[in-house]
């Protein structure tokens, strides 16, 4: 059985957002869009603050500067640049002696480390992703959109 999204943000004040949930708000996705529209809801309402990393402005563009898709680059920079409740992350000192712990701890890629120690360091409660590799950290609490199913 699902989890329930209302139930899990409820006491969040904070998030961090791995990549998946950005490109399944973009594009539609209709597995997953019931499930990260009132996330992104609650961040442009405010109700919930929100960070990610740089890692996911590189990981979202790729393939439409690939494609040469300017409405997609469009969508994907105003949501990721243009919100006054969602910090984009630069890669600083901090970060980067967290994300090097969390990949020895964890033995986790260089981008997934950057994208949880963004979330970490920035104070988030609830690290949002759909990527099962996370479920072994323990230093933040992981939501798998897929659980939600």
């Amino acid at each position: 059985m699902g989890l329930n999204l209302q139930l899990l943000l409820k006491d969040k004040a904070s998030v961090a957002l791995d990549t998946a949930p950005f490109i399944y708000l973009i594009e539609e996705n209709p597995t997953y869009i019931q499930f990260v529209e009132p996330i992104f809801l609650g961040i442009s309402r405010g109700a919930i603050q929100a960070c990610t990393s740089t890692i996911t402005l590189i990981e979202v563009l790729t393939k439409p500067l690939e494609e040469n898709n300017t409405e997609l680059i469009r969508k994907y920079s105003e949501i990721i640049s243009d919100s006054a409740n969602l910090f984009l992350s630069d890669v600083d000192r901090e970060i980067a002696v967290e994300s090097a712990r969390l990949r020895a701890t964890y033995s986790l890629r260089t981008p997934d480390a950057i994208q949880l120690a963004t979330g970490i360091v920035n104070g988030a409660d609830l690290f949002i992703t759909n990527d099962r590799g996370f479920k072994k950290v323990q230093d933040i609490e992981i939501l798998i959109l897929d659980d939600l199913i």
